[in-house]
This record gives structure tokens, C-alpha cells and sequence, in this order.
């Protein structure tokens, strides 16, 4: 049976030092983002994803941004090579709990640079955004891992937003949905949806037409409930200020054979 598992992994007591790129820095309250961050999790258990938790990495501010550190397609892994070097040592954890799954493990390697925020995955097609966090090295070697099992890589420009997955995510039928100020070439995507709030633009597929989303985009989730879908909100509002978004939290392993 395929899996439904998510890789979290429990916020660094330096959260508040997390990198901002386009955001000011504004006070982080480290006992409530714990709390969203139980609750987070909590929204994934309760419709059926198996959470499990990579080794926290306490001296790593931006840890809790599991996503970052690897991409998943099948049952292959890729470890990023973190944009920012601060992070770079967030990936070993983060290694070790995909080996432990049963993934096969493949790296980045310098002078690539890769963050698993710039990538979206919609059936076979593999988005990945360039310009910030990730480099035309990094994209080489992810079409080099990932083309051999079936996958089509498509590069796609990032300057407005720290990743891409910061513009753009899909909905199940592979809509791409994203805030349009802040997208650089929607015309890239076969199918587009302009949504109303930047947080809008990040959905995680929980199945079913479930839709797990921040509740900082009422509208949007107005919007996804007329196309008859069921959002399911949840407050992140203390990763908010950091940058951070639902599809950040947690690496989704839908297709690991157990």
C-alpha cells in the first residue's frame, strides 16, 4: 500500500533568528508557535498522515522548515544543499529519518544549491524555482535523479518570493494556484488560478479534495470551497513572520511502498 506518511520536525528554541528575505523582522512568540506547531501536526494525523519527527537540530533557527532539506519524488530522495549556508547543517537529521523510511538517498553536491521549498511536484512534473535559494547546478542534478525514474523537470523563475512553493502550489486536479503579484510567469503553468491572498497560495493535499491551508486566507478558502473542495485551516501565524507557510512544515512520502 502506498504511504501517507509526514516528516516534521519540532521548532529550534532559536526560531525567532530564522533568516527573513522580504519580510521585517517582527517578535516571535516561541511557546505559541510551539503550540501551532502541535496543532500542525495534529491537523495531519486527524485526516490520516502518519507523522514522524527528524532529530530536532536546535542550533539550526530554520529547522522546523523540514521541507527545505530534501526532495522526495517516488521513493528516492534527494538531500538539498541549502542557498542560505546557515542552514546547511540541517540536513543531516533530515537524512537519516528519510534512510530510515526506506528511501534510496542521493545528494547535492557543491557548487549546486537546492532547497526543497523551490520544488513542486504535479503528477510526473517536477517545478523547479530558480533565482533565490536554488541554482542552475542544483536543478542539473535534480533532473539527474529524478529524470531516469519518469519525471519532466521544468525551471521556472523565482524573484518576487523567497521560494517558489512561497507563489505557487496546485490543488488536486494540478491547478497551479498562486497570489499573482507575486508569481513571475504564470503563463509557464498549463492551468493558472489567481487567489485573492498570499496565503492563499500554499495548499497541502491532504486527499480527498481536502486541503490543508493557513487561516490567514479566509477568502481563498471561500474560494476552494465553492470548486468543492474542503480547506482545512490551520494558524501559523508565528512562521508567518518567518516566511514560512504550511507546505514548508512537512514533507509529504505519498508514494513509499511499506
Amino acid at each position: 500500500m502506498p504511504s501517507q506518511k509526514a516528516l516534521i520536525r519540532r521548532p529550534s528554541p532559536r526560531l525567532a533568528e530564522g533568516l527573513l528575505t522580504h519580510l521585517e523582522r517582527t517578535p516571535v512568540d516561541l511557546a505559541l508557535a510551539l503550540d501551532q506547531w502541535e496543532a500542525y501536526a495534529g491537523a495531519l494525523r486527524t485526516h490520516g498522515w502518519e507523522t514522524v519527527e527528524a532529530e530536532p537540530a536546535d542550533d539550526c533557527p530554520d529547522s522546523v522548515f523540514v521541507e527545505d532539506a530534501v526532495v522526495v519524488f517516488r521513493n528516492v530522495a534527494l538531500i538539498g544543499r541549502p542557498g542560505a549556508e546557515s542552514r546547511r547543517g540541517e540536513t543531516a537529521g533530515v537524512e537519516e529519518a528519510v534512510a530510515r523510511l526506506g528511501c534510496s538517498v542521493n545528494w547535492v553536491w557543491e557548487p549546486g544549491t537546492l532547497d526543497g521549498g523551490d520544488v513542486l511536484k504535479v503528477g510526473d512534473t517536477i517545478y523547479v524555482g530558480q533565482g533565490g535559494r536554488t541554482n542552475g547546478a542544483g536543478i542539473q542534478q535534480l533532473r539527474a535523479t529524478f529524470e531516469p525514474l519518469g519525471a519532466r523537470v521544468v525551471a521556472v523563475p523565482v524573484s518576487k518570493v523567497l521560494h517558489l512553493k512561497s507563489a505557487v502550489t496546485a490543488l488536486p486536479d494540478g491547478t497551479i494556484v498562486g497570489y499573482e503579484p507575486l508569481v513571475d510567469t504564470p503563463s509557464l503553468f498549463p492551468r493558472f488560478l489567481a487567489v485573492p491572498e498570499e496565503a492563499g497560495s500554499h495548499v497541502v493535499l491532504l486527499g480527498g479534495g481536502k486541503l490543508l491551508m493557513a487561516a490567514s486566507a479566509p477568502k481563498t478558502a471561500d474560494l476552494f470551497a465553492g470548486l468543492g473542495l474542503e480547506p482545512v485551516l490551520v494558524d501559523i501565524g508565528e512562521f508567518e513572520k518567518l516566511e514560512g507557510c504550511v507546505t514548508c512544515l512537512s514533507v509529504r512520502l505519498r508514494e513509499l511502498y511499506v
